[in-house]
Parts: C-alpha cells; structure tokens; sequence
C-alpha cells in the first residue's frame, strides 16, 4: 500500500484501548457473581457485557495484527515507551481474562484455550521483562513512573493465574497468581511514593485507577483458585483495596481536571473487580443483599459512563 494512502490512524491506534475489553469483560464477571443474589435481567447484563467485551477485543486484536504488519516501527515504538509499552499488556491481560470466563463453561474450546493461554503469558514476560530491566538498571524516567507499570506483572500475574486454573492448569495458576503478589509487592512502594510526591504528568493521569485493583484483583483470583475461601480472606482483601482506593480518590481534582481520554478505562476493571469482591462477601458472609445492588450499580455506571463517552470520541475521530 503507498504510504499516502496509508490509514493514519491505524499508525496511532493507543495500546490503551484494549482497557475497554478488559473493563467490559470485568463487569460481565461482577454480573455472573450478582446473578447469585439477585433475579431479574442478570444474565441479559452479564451475556451483553461479556459480548460487547469480546467483540472489541477480536475488533483491536484484527487491527493490531494489521499495524504490526504495516507499521512495525510503530509497535517497537510503543513498546520501547515507559508508559505505552506497559499498557499493551491489555491484550494478553483482556485474552486470559476471557479465557478464564469462557472456558468453565465451554470445555469444547479447551485446545484453543490452551494455545491462547500460552501466546497471552508469553506477551506478558516479554513486556514484564522490558519494566523489570527499565526499574533495575534505573533507565526509567521518575516522571514516568506509572501505574501502568503494574499492567504485565501484577494483573498479569493475578489473571494469568485465575486463566491456568480455568484450563486444568491450578497448580501452575497458584504459581502465577504467587508471582502477580510479589510483583505487586516490588513495584507498590516505588509507584505509590511517586503518587505522594505530586500530580502525575497531565498526559499520565488517566493511568492513576490501575492502582486500585491489584487487592481486589488478587481476592476474585484467590477465589476462584480456591473457592472455599472464607469470607474473612475477601474482608481482608477489601481492607487491603481500600488504601489505594482513597489514595487515588483523595487526588480526585488532578485527575478529573484532565479532558477526557479513554485512558479513563483505567477506573472500569478495579472497579468491576472491587464490586465481585463485595458480591462475593454478601454471598458468604451474609451481608444485606443492598450491598451488593449498590456496588454493581456503581461499577456498571462506571463502564456506561465510560462507553458513552469513548463513543463520543469515536465520532468525533479523536479516539486514536
């Protein structure tokens, strides 16, 4: 194709977009917890959420596919950015995430899951292994420091594990899960002290809510791998989650000041994360069944709010 013709905007396709995916398939799985305390529209919600969330991803994945054929340098461009090369860990993040809701269900397709599972963490070592060298050998930019440095190690790690388990795989899914804990561990204490030292960079912000889902996101895992869990361990993962949840509420006007970008989907997956947590502690623990309609409520109201305005953008041609 001559370069002229060329779509410019498939040059510039954001590797954040895949936060939508991953946001839509997060609520369906809040939706299939809440479907256990509630009647109604359940299903309808978690089918359409976990559809629209497929389709976008298979839509990304197509066009990726194709950027990286007519524009390698551009992939190796964002790849090699401390901020953009973390975040395509969405794609492999958003394909195990699939796996992980689809398989369970649908053993028929264990082959696919398997290979799938296997191309998706191979992704996620190599971007992992481009943030552990950028950190270790202090290459990385103090104003670049993210929370998108999460994405390939702690998200990774915690549903990368929740994906080996859907597919037979549980001891190596505590294993990754394991790794997705130490990971967060190691990176918590260098992202949270560049949070406390001021406002991130305009262009950085939307990345802040990834720092509310690693608890959240570790307590559904642990769950699924071993679902006996008592609802103390979610108690105690949701103690865990809120600290970073003020932490990132209390900058509320830094953020919110930003004009909006789908960077925003940042909020969707620890949000939907945090509402199957409390879901779940209503479903073990007793909690009034209020507790779960107010955090499904909020978490759905989230993604709405964020698809509205992503699809605002879209028309307007400024999404990319």
């Amino acid at each position: 194709m001559p370069r002229n013709l060329e779509p410019n905007w498939l040059r510039r396709l954001h590797p954040g977009l895949f936060g939508m995916s991953l946001g839509l398939l997060s609520l369906s799985f809040a939706w299939n917890k809440y479907s256990k305390v509630s009647e109604g529209l359940t299903q309808t919600m978690e089918f359409f959420f976990l559809g629209l969330g497929l389709v976008i991803l298979c839509l990304l994945a197509v066009l990726w596919s194709i950027k990286a054929f007519l524009h390698p340098d551009a992939i190796k461009e964002k790849f090699l950015n401390p901020v953009l090369g973390p975040m395509m860990a969405y794609l492999p993040i958003s394909t195990l995430l699939a796996i992980a809701l689809i398989i369970p269900t649908h053993p028929e397709y264990a082959v696919f899951g398997y290979t799938m599972t296997l191309i998706a963490l191979s992704m996620l070592v190599v971007i992992a292994w481009r943030v552990v060298h950028l950190l270790s050998t202090s290459n990385m930019p103090t104003d670049q420091v993210t929370p998108a440095l999460y994405l390939p190690i702690v998200p990774g790690g915690l549903v990368g594990g929740a994906a080996l388990n859907a597919i037979g795989f549980s001891g190596f899914g505590c294993l990754v899960w394991g790794m997705g804990l130490g990971g967060w561990a190691l990176l918590e204490m260098r992202i949270l002290h560049r949070l406390f030292a001021g406002p991130l960079p305009p262009q950085y912000r939307p990345t802040i809510g990834i720092e509310m889902g690693p608890a959240a996101v570790s307590t559904i895992t642990a769950i699924s791998i071993w679902p006996n869990l008592p609802v103390d361990v979610i108690l105690v993962g949701l103690g865990i989650a809120s600290g970073p949840i003020f932490a990132v509420l209390t900058r509320w006007r830094s953020w919110t000041a930003m004009p909006f970008s789908f960077g925003f989907w940042s909020f969707a997956f620890p949000a939907a994360a945090t509402a199957s947590c409390v879901i779940e502690a209503v479903i073990r623990g007793g909690w009034p069944h209020q507790a779960a309609t107010i955090a499904i409520t909020f978490a759905t109201a989230i993604v709405l709010f964020l698809l509205t305005r992503t699809s605002i953008l879209l028309i307007k041609r400024q999404l990319y």
